[in-house]
C-alpha cells in the first residue's frame, strides 16, 4: 500500500472518530511526530477564545517504533492562545496528570527544542477549572519570547504537595522520553503554591532541569539535593508579600549558600548558582500595583532581567 493511500485511510478512521465520541483518546506524539493540534479546527473560536482541535497523526518517514507509545495520553480537543488543554497523561505510579501544552507550529522530531515546566498558585489548579492556570498567569506566554523553539507544559495539579511533586516529575520525566528536547535546556517555574511545588521537585528529582525561578514563594523541601546538582535557583519574591512575607525567601538562600560555601565554592561562584531578589515596595507602587502577592507574577514575567536569567541559562 502506498504512502498517499495510507495517509487517506487514517484521515477517514479519524474523521470518524470525532464524529462518534466527539473527543480525541490517542496515543500522544514522538519524535519525530506531530499531533494537528495547530492544523486542524473542528468548530471554530468560543466565546472564551478556546477552540476546538483535531488529532491527524503523521508518521515518521522510516515508521521508526513511537517511543510515546510506552504511555497512556488522552489528548485535549480545546485550544487557549496556542495552547491545547486538559490532556491527560494517566501513569500507572502517579494518577492521572493533566496539563495544557504548547509545541510550535514547527516542531517535527527533527531538531531538539528547549522545555519549559510553569506551575501555577492555587488560582490555577485544575479544581478551579480547566485552563485557569494558563488564563490567569502569562508565563507559558511570556516566555515564547526567549526562546521560540521551545516546548512549553503548564501542569495543572490538584495541590502543592509531595503527590503534585511527583507527578511534575513524571511529566517532565515524559516529555523528555517522548519528544526530542535539548536536556541542557528544561526550565522551570513556579508561582506562589506552584512554587512551593516546584521546591519540592527540586527536593526530589533537581538534576533534571537547567534553572529553577521561584515566584512569590517559599521552599518546602531539604535544600542538599538542589546543591548537589548545582541546578541555579532565582528567588524573588515583595518585601511586603501579604501571605508568605519575604523570610522564607531569604531563609532558603542563605541556607543554599551556606552548604555551597561548605562545598568550597566562592561567592562569585555562588552568584551564578543563587539569586535572592527582595523588590522594595516602590517596584510595585511606581507600576500602581498595591497588592504585592496577588499581582506580583504578573510584573515578575515582564521582568526582563529575571526572564533572561532563567532562559539564558544552560547546563
Amino acid at each position: 500500500m502506498n504512502r498517499k493511500m495510507l495517509y487517506m485511510i487514517v484521515s477517514i478512521t479519524l474523521m470518524i472518530s470525532l464524529s462518534a465520541c466527539g473527543s480525541v483518546n490517542n496515543k500522544p506524539v514522538s519524535v519525530g511526530q506531530t499531533t494537528g493540534i495547530n492544523n486542524s479546527v473542528n468548530s471554530g473560536t468560543n466565546e472564551d477564545n478556546t477552540t476546538n482541535t483535531g488529532s491527524d497523526v503523521i508518521s515518521d518517514e522510516d515508521n521508526s517504533i513511537n517511543k510515546a507509545d510506552n504511555y497512556n495520553v488522552e489528548n485535549g480537543t480545546k485550544e487557549y492562545r496556542g495552547f491545547v488543554l486538559d490532556n491527560v497523561l494517566h501513569s500507572a505510579t502517579e494518577g492521572d496528570i493533566h496539563y495544557n501544552v504548547y509545541i510550535p507550529d514547527d516542531y517535527d522530531g527533527s531538531e531538539s527544542y528547549a522545555l519549559f515546566m510553569t506551575l501555577p498558585g492555587y488560582q490555577g489548579l485544575y479544581f478551579q477549572g480547566v485552563g485557569e492556570n494558563v488564563r490567569t498567569e502569562e508565563f507559558g506566554f511570556a516566555a515564547r519570547d526567549y526562546i521560540p523553539k521551545m516546548i512549553i507544559v503548564a501542569p495543572q495539579l490538584n495541590d502543592c504537595g509531595d503527590t503534585s511533586a511527583r507527578q511534575t516529575i513524571a511529566l517532565t520525566e515524559y516529555f523528555l522520553d517522548a519528544y526530542n528536547i535539548d536536556k541542557s535546556r528544561v526550565y522551570a517555574e513556579g508561582y506562589s503554591g506552584g512554587g512551593e511545588t516546584m521546591s519540592r521537585v527540586m527536593g526530589m528529582q533537581p538534576e533534571l532541569y537547567t534553572a529553577y525561578l521561584q515566584c512569590s514563594s517559599q521552599w518546602d523541601r531539604a535544600y542538599d539535593k538542589v546543591v548537589n546538582s548545582r541546578t541555579p535557583v532565582y528567588f524573588v519574591i515583595g518585601e511586603k508579600d501579604e501571605y508568605y512575607g519575604s523570610e522564607p525567601s531569604r531563609k532558603a538562600y542563605n541556607e543554599l549558600h551556606s552548604l555551597y560555601r561548605q562545598q568550597g565554592l566562592s561567592d562569585s561562584d555562588i552568584d551564578k548558582l543563587l539569586v535572592l531578589d527582595i523588590k522594595p515596595t516602590s517596584y510595585f507602587t511606581s507600576k500602581g500595583i498595591t497588592n504585592q502577592h496577588g499581582y506580583g507574577g504578573s510584573l515578575f514575567v515582564r521582568d526582563e532581567s529575571i526572564m533572561n536569567w532563567l532562559f539564558a541559562k544552560v547546563r
